[in-house]
């Protein structure tokens, strides 16, 4: 017995012999190829890039190119281990296991797929500022699976490819320019026209508002309400900085038109409400006292709960 676990051991030992060049030479293969393909990428992202500032599209193409050349290296090195009959196995069952794969991991497959749309064709770039559905931020990160905003108090939300390929999306920043407005409300007895030219006059003291091209500043009388004259004015900001620089030239613009009218002694109406009294004289009566024409003893007597059984 003991005789055959050494002739069996020796058998094991020589194959092994036999396989181990192919299987230094599989090895430094796999490994040369790693490297290449890591460099590949590299180089690939140095190239692209020179010609595309897209990190997406760089992201997409060098992992393609990566993995493309990685399975290359597997392929070659299977068939100098003698498993060429493997790599044919494989390759057959690849269209089934794709099927298996992608029917198990559907939203995953569908958020990759989406990617690699968004990779050619998508409606944003980094650092835009976007809303899809409830979600608000600037692009920070793309990648094949995810798209990553940073909303404007400092949370990350990673959306899945799939809803932004799906969803209505809003760029705030894509054009370079976004039309701001705000209510001005003067009193009835000030000169609307005279209000116009003087909020026109502060807005274009201001150098970051955008002119020209249909897109100067302009005011109108949107409404007259219960107690003002309501004049909207319409100006256009760049949007560099969204979120931050368009909100301070708004606040900027309504303090200078504020201080102005102010000056100019325009009033700013509040709500009045109106109370109406009934026609008969409104009489005031203290506690203890009676109603006129109302004896005293009705009057108690009104003005104390009764009892109930």
């Amino acid at each position: 017995m003991f005789d055959d676990a050494i002739r069996v051991a020796n058998t094991y030992w020589t194959q092994f012999l036999y396989v181990l060049p192919r299987l230094v030479i599989a090895a430094v293969l796999l490994a040369a190829v790693w490297v290449g393909a890591s460099r590949l990428r590299v180089w690939l992202a140095a190239k692209i890039g020179a010609h595309a500032n897209d990190p997406l599209l760089i992201d997409f193409l060098t992992q393609i190119g990566r993995w493309l050349l990685v399975g290359i290296g597997i392929i070659l090195a299977l068939n100098i281990l003698g498993l060429s009959q493997l790599v044919s196995g494989m390759l057959a069952g690849l269209g089934l296991s794709a099927f298996v794969v992608g029917f198990a991991f559907k939203d995953i497959a569908e958020n990759f797929l989406a990617g690699i749309l968004l990779a050619f064709n998508r409606p944003f770039s980094i650092n835009d500022t976007i809303q899809i559905k409830d979600m608000f931020g600037r692009v920070t990160h793309l990648n094949l699976r995810t798209t990553t905003i940073l909303t404007f108090d400092g949370r990350d939300i990673s959306i899945p490819n799939a809803v932004v390929l799906k969803e209505p999306l809003i760029n705030f920043t894509q054009n370079g320019f976004i039309r701001q407005d705000f209510v001005v409300g003067i009193g009835y007895n000030d000169d609307a026209k005279k209000g116009i030219e003087l909020m026109l006059k502060e807005i274009e003291q201001e150098a970051d508002v955008k002119r020209g091209d249909g897109k100067d500043p302009f005011a109108v009388v949107e409404e007259l309400a219960l107690n003002s004259v309501n004049i909207k004015v319409f100006f256009w900001a760049t949007t560099d900085s969204y979120r931050k620089g368009v909100l301070e030239l708004k606040s900027r613009i309504i303090n200078r038109i504020l201080v102005k009218l102010t000056a100019e002694g325009f009033s700013f109406p509040s709500n009045i409400v109106e109370l109406q009294y009934p026609p008969a004289p409104l009489q005031i009566q203290s506690a203890g006292q009676p109603a006129t024409g109302q004896p005293a003893s009705a009057a108690a007597t009104s003005s104390v709960p009764q009892p109930t059984a």
